[in-house]
């Protein structure tokens, strides 16, 4: 195996889904207290969903509370209730050219522009014949991280 070449930096997101954003906002919003900042919807991802946080600056956590627009459609963002956990990367494209090579499965449409406005690209919860390095049933968020958040890792792990 060749050395890596990226790092991942910390969580940037998990997100949970279920078949009424309602009752994952009184959960999460109303007892929690976690903050809205955005919103998104997308007919070709089927879902709607609301982008919270926790924390601030560099280590803010986006929680995503989403729900189907349709629930007989893919994919189901309501039937795995964490539907998947998002990780932090210093070189996205890096990361999925080394990832695949050696033998992880990227899911269908690559790395693009996510909700919150990051390069993203998931980890397939399965492996196949050809890939056979997958999540084991978990959905893998690859996030490019921001300079910031990069340069606020970097300090972090500088410290003694």
């Amino acid at each position: 195996m060749t050395q890596r070449p990226f790092k991942v930096l910390g969580i940037q997101q998990i997100a949970i889904g279920g078949p009424d954003k309602l009752r994952l906002q009184k959960l999460w919003v109303e007892m929690f207290g976690l903050e809205v900042t955005g919103t998104f919807r997308s007919e070709r991802e089927n879902v709607d969903e609301d982008i919270c946080a926790i924390g601030s600056g560099p280590f803010k956590v986006e929680v995503d509370l989403m729900q189907p627009l349709d629930p007989d459609k893919k994919p189901a963002v309501h039937t795995t209730p964490l539907n998947h956990v998002g990780l932090w990367l210093d070189d996205l494209p890096r990361a999925v050219e080394w990832l695949t090579a050696q033998g992880v499965r990227v899911a269908p449409g690559g790395i693009r522009r996510g909700a919150a406005g990051f390069d993203i690209c998931f980890v397939h919860p399965k492996g196949s014949e050809e890939l056979p390095i997958g999540g084991e049933g978990v959905l893998i968020e690859l996030v490019q991280a921001p300079p910031e958040v990069i340069q606020a890792f970097a300090g972090l792990a500088a410290q003694p």
